[in-house]
């Protein structure tokens, strides 16, 4: 189960204020991919608090309504929508929405602890944990923000384009959406240079 040892380890390093990040929806066909970041109190404990791949969507809702509502805990949250995907690429788009929740912050954190592999020309000092998310409460914090808000974007815009299902799937490559996608074509929350997007836009040739 994830702690706040690493948190402190900064804190006791001389940062004063450490921030959790990561991000939800890189891998989908379809919508934005979502950052946040979170500040817990440094006594903060959890006994149900894990990263947001482990848990069931009830618990994720649950836990995304406590920490959004305490008012000890920092968060903020940033798409990077489907047109900034495209223009930049998928990582260096993740890396622009983790950087925009970071500095969304109502207190600039001085030292960010990030899910995955460091982040190059990060705007806060900050380092990679790989499988952050099941080490560290304030990743698992974020990394649940960053799913619910995904989640519920993609059922709102399930109503927009109720062909494709993205209530079901949330835009990520199963079987029902690709069907779809070959059916109908690609929708303008579809990201397109994404190879099975981008398959269905060649033309046909004899």
């Amino acid at each position: 189960m994830p702690d706040l040892d690493l948190e402190l380890e900064r804190i006791s390093s001389g940062y004063k204020i450490v921030a959790g990040v990561d991000e939800a929806g890189r891998g989908p066909l379809a919508g934005p991919v979502s950052a946040a970041a979170v500040i817990l109190p440094t006594r903060f404990e959890h006994d149900l608090l894990d990263d947001s791949k482990k848990l069931t969507e009830k618990r994720r809702e649950l836990l995304y309504d406590e920490l959004t509502s305490r008012d000890d805990i920092i968060w903020a949250h940033s798409y990077a929508e489907v047109d900034e995907i495209s223009d930049i690429n998928i990582l260096k788009a993740t890396h622009a929405a983790m950087a925009r929740a970071v500095l969304s912050l109502s207190v600039v954190p001085g030292f960010c602890l990030i899910d995955g592999l460091p982040v190059a020309d990060f705007p806060v000092k900050s380092a990679g944990i790989v499988k952050g998310d099941g080490k560290s409460l304030s990743i698992a914090a974020a990394s649940i923000i960053a799913k619910v808000k995904r989640d519920r974007l993609m059922i709102q815009l399930a109503e927009k384009y109720p062909e494709y299902g993205f209530e079901k799937h949330k835009g990520y490559g199963t079987k029902i959406h690709m069907a779809a996608l070959r059916e109908y074509g690609p929708c303008p929350i579809h990201r397109r240079t994404f190879a099975p997007v981008a398959q269905l836009l060649l033309p046909i040739t004899e």
